[in-house]
């Protein structure tokens, strides 16, 4: 029944009490709690009301029934800050003409580490066991199967932690059930899972901006017409800016709806990021992304990924994304050219003879340009020596260098670049100048990329007695030698000799990033920057690394594929 007018008065009076702060906000969560208190006053004349019990009751069974499980707060009472509150009563709060929720949409936007998932997770538990609903299906969905597990995990460590729970609730490997009700909270994925023939009550989407596409989305959502009040809860960290991700779209969607752009009453939004002018490196600004600070996540932690990202700006996106909530460009440009030609110390092969050093080879197609890499670990000083030849072939370098204005000539006068023979890069000629390098310099590994370069590999290791190992282009294998190459660059611990080739594709690298905070390099999408040289160094720098300071916990965890 709905509320009388003192009775709306007072989910106002709580909800603004709830929503009272001392930290700074930026202006996705200012709108959020604007929206929020606008609502209270204006929703009643569209029919809807707030049911301020439904909502107390979601909050009474998380912190009566649900316990930390990791941390200091193991075993402790799930108690919610006033935030997670407000997002409790508003989702779960408001009602229909007809008496059933109105928000089938929670929109949960944070900083890691602000407890979304073991909020998410206890909410995905209250709908399996105390929503009313028969036959409840609850599905903590994500891309991966690991990811959508995430979730699911945390739900059954609340069931085993409580003993009330655990009289209703069965728990097994691959799901948790109620057996009186037919209800069943289950992990899925669009890996290898089937979509088809679910009747979801709840969805849980997991880190939805790392999802590619709208599959499973499209098919969670489109599969609830059987249930009257289902509830959809997306919890998500930003991401990067792509129109055709879905995560993007919906992210536009949750600010359109904040701006008063779009209007969705179906969705319940809650976005606390830190705002684009923000200093990243003031605490202040960490707040506005983190409303669980001092709780679940400490100044301490921040400043030290800030720090990270001040002393590599390659981090600077992925600290944007995992710590300020701020969406980034994909690409970003990497390599600061001031630092660059700092390291412009002298390289001298006669110098460097009989010293170990590894050498990476990116082979491109035999009418594009090839990079041979060399680097020589610090010896008596802190310097990594690095010695870098590309090829070319020689009869479409002046048709090259006049379409593309790069002095491909001038290079080829000071020995940074080689023209081969005839109109294809000339393989043997490679093989043999690694053979005369080979010859002086005790060369450890040879690093290469298997999907151009098999076959020449196997000749360096059969016809020149070298260890070659594959080296793949993809993010777990590139991602802590790129991080390595350009730590050496801004501490200055490189010498590249003054190579202009080099310098040219320093400056055409931009870096790219995955979800998870990994970086590779990339060159653009112009196909006349070229970065062959930079790549080769990174592969050589990758096995220098793993060889000298022992393997990377990629390679010990068998993630890193070399």
């Amino acid at each position: 029944m709905p509320p009388t007018i003192a009775e709306s008065d007072t989910g106002l009076r709580v909800v603004s009490d709830l929503l009272q702060t001392d930290r700074s906000i930026g202006k996705h969560e200012i709108a959020t709690r604007k929206r929020i208190l606008d609502a209270h006053r204006e929703w009643p004349a569209k029919g809807y009301w707030f049911d301020l019990e439904a909502g107390e009751r979601v909050i009474a069974f998380v912190e009566n029934f649900c316990k930390h499980f990791k941390g200091e707060w193991a075993g402790t009472p799930m108690l919610l800050e006033p935030w997670q509150k407000v997002i409790i009563l508003e989702a779960f709060g408001w009602m229909r003409p007809d008496g059933f929720r109105l928000h089938r949409t929670l929109w949960l936007e944070l900083a890691r580490k602000n407890g979304k998932s073991q909020l998410a997770a206890a909410l995905g538990v209250y709908l399996l066991v105390a929503d009313g609903e028969p036959g409840a299906e609850i599905y903590s969905s994500a891309t991966k199967r690991d990811q959508a597990r995430i979730v699911f995990d945390c739900a059954t460590q609340i069931v085993k932690q409580s003993k009330e729970l655990q009289q209703y609730v069965q728990t097994q490997r691959a799901n948790l059930s109620v057996l009186r009700t037919a209800s069943k909270f289950e992990p899925l994925s669009s890996e290898g899972d089937t979509l088809d023939g679910l009747s979801p009550h709840g969805n849980i989407v997991d880190e939805l901006h790392s999802h590619k596409d709208r599959k499973v989305w499209d098919t969670l959502v489109t599969a609830q017409g059987a249930r009257r009040q289902p509830m959809n809860i997306l919890i998500t960290t930003a991401g990067i800016y792509d129109q055709e991700q879905i995560g993007f779209q919906l992210h536009d969607h949750a600010v359109a709806i904040l701006d008063g752009l779009v209007e969705d009453d179906s969705w319940c939004v809650w976005i606390s990021a830190a705002d684009q002018d923000d200093d990243p490196y003031a605490e202040k600004t960490w707040e506005k992304a983190n409303p669980n600070m001092g709780v679940s996540i400490y100044p301490s932690f921040i400043q030290q990924r800030a720090s990270e990202a001040l002393s590599q700006p390659s981090s600077m996106n992925a600290f944007q994304r995992l710590h300020l909530n701020q969406w980034t460009q994909q690409t970003e440009r990497w390599l600061s050219m001031d630092d660059w030609d700092k390291c412009n110390h002298e390289v001298d092969l006669e110098t460097l003879i009989g010293q170990d050093c590894y050498m990476g080879l990116d082979l491109s197609s035999k009418l594009d340009i090839t990079a041979l890499a060399i680097l020589f670990p610090p010896t008596g000083d802190e310097l990594y020596r690095l010695w870098v030849r590309c090829y070319i072939p020689k009869d479409s370098m002046l048709e090259r260098e006049r379409i593309d204005r790069i002095p491909y000539s001038l290079w080829e006068k000071n020995g940074w670049i080689i023209p081969t023979e005839g109109n294809v890069i000339d393989y043997d000629f490679i093989l043999s100048d690694i053979a005369k390098l080979s010859d002086d310099h005790n060369v450890q590994e040879v690093a290469y990329d298997p999907w151009a370069a098999q076959q020449t590999a196997t000749k360096i290791q059969d016809d020149l007695g070298l260890i070659t190992v594959p080296m793949r282009q993809g993010f777990m294998s590139l991602s802590e030698p790129t991080k390595e190459f350009e730590r050496l660059v801004v501490s200055g611990k490189l010498a590249h000799g003054g190579n202009s080739a080099m310098a040219w594709m320093a400056n055409n690298v931009t870096v790219r990033h995955d979800p998870a905070g990994n970086i590779k390099p990339d060159k653009g999408k112009s196909q006349r920057h070229k970065i062959d040289g930079i790549v080769a160094s990174i592969m050589a720098l990758g096995r220098a690394s793993l060889r000298e300071h022992g393997a990377s916990i990629y390679e010990d965890e068998g993630i890193m594929i070399i």
